[in-house]
């Protein structure tokens, strides 16, 4: 489809779930995980087999592309060093103890949007003021009001694996045609509320070579502008990738930046994970045929946060 303004407000005005479940609502589509998924999808683990969907913090995948993001800066505060040298002793015997610091955007690394963090013009989800986020953060749609929801069914859709690559070519745009047949040829069903991972293995591509440059805000394989419509259709509670900002790069048009993003958080108000690390799983699911799981990722309990680290979990 042609992508440019007038298709991003058409995308905005069908696919708008404003008011659909009341006016104060701040959590989205994850209003449509029931407690009875969360059950359902506990009833999915067989082999107690747990895998972090979390990149390492010590990755340097930040590189000023976008946003004055930088690398998770971890300090050590106190070390066995200082205890052992007796200086934690002084001037009376101490407690003798390791401690430590980190400083990190919210979104350095695997983390979570919150529906605070795009505007549609001057409107965030739900229709609530782009002015409520201040200096002193959101008064409306900030990351709190998710933490207690991201549980329930998860889902891999292993597009790069589907189409026989290590790694989706950069521009590669992932149509709604290619995501259901890869459903259908990994014999797993998409239903309302999951928590759907797609694997596109740039990530793998940047851990393997160790070129970090273009990862944060570069040219990545993603989402094509059209899955908005299939995000809506599907009614699922998240989505979720291995890339920097899910939908692809460069983007179908140059009417906006992230274009796709314009629709999806303020419009749908879809959660949407990025930087989820997925080798381990994707290798596990294509060996044992199961790519249906329990899934849980809560964020951390900062209110008025555009988003959150997350150290997200699989189990099979």
């Amino acid at each position: 489809m042609k992508v440019d303004r007038a298709a991003i407000d058409e995308a905005a005005r069908k696919l708008s779930n404003w008011g659909r479940w009341g006016k104060d609502d701040q959590i989205g589509t994850l209003n449509n995980v029931t407690p009875q998924d969360v059950i359902d999808a506990g009833r999915l683990i067989r082999r107690g087999r747990i895998f972090s969907l979390a990149l390492s913090l010590k990755e340097p995948i930040q590189s000023g592309l976008f946003g004055g993001r930088w690398n998770p800066i971890h300090t050590m505060l106190a070390t066995g060093t200082d205890a052992a040298a007796g200086s934690q002793d002084v001037p009376f015997p101490y407690l003798r103890y390791a401690d430590d610091a980190i400083n990190m955007p919210c979104q350095a690394s695997t983390q979570w949007d919150a529906l605070c963090h795009i505007f549609l013009d001057d409107k965030m989800y739900n229709g609530h003021d782009a002015r409520l986020v201040d200096a002193r953060g959101a008064k409306k749609n900030g990351i709190e009001h998710v933490r207690d929801k991201m549980a329930g069914r998860g889902v891999l859709l292993d597009i790069a694996r589907h189409k026989g690559v290590d790694s989706l070519d950069d521009g590669y745009a992932i149509s709604n045609a290619e995501l259901d047949e890869c459903a259908a040829k990994q014999g797993v069903e998409i239903r309302k509320g999951d928590f759907v991972i797609v694997r596109t293995g740039h990530q793998e591509r940047c851990l393997k070579s160790g070129d970090w440059r273009g990862y944060a805000g570069g040219d990545a394989p993603g989402l094509a502008f059209e899955t908005c419509y299939w995000i809506r259709e599907k009614d699922i509670a998240a989505i979720c990738t291995d890339t920097w900002g899910c939908e692809v790069r460069p983007n179908e048009t140059r009417d906006a930046n992230q274009p796709w993003h314009w629709v999806v958080i303020p419009m749908i108000g879809i959660s949407m994970g990025e930087i989820f690390y997925l080798k381990e799983l994707a290798e596990d699911c294509a060996a044992d045929g199961v790519y249906e799981f329990f899934f849980t990722a809560p964020p951390l309990h900062l209110p008025g946060a555009a988003g959150s680290p997350i150290n997200p979990q699989a189990i099979k």
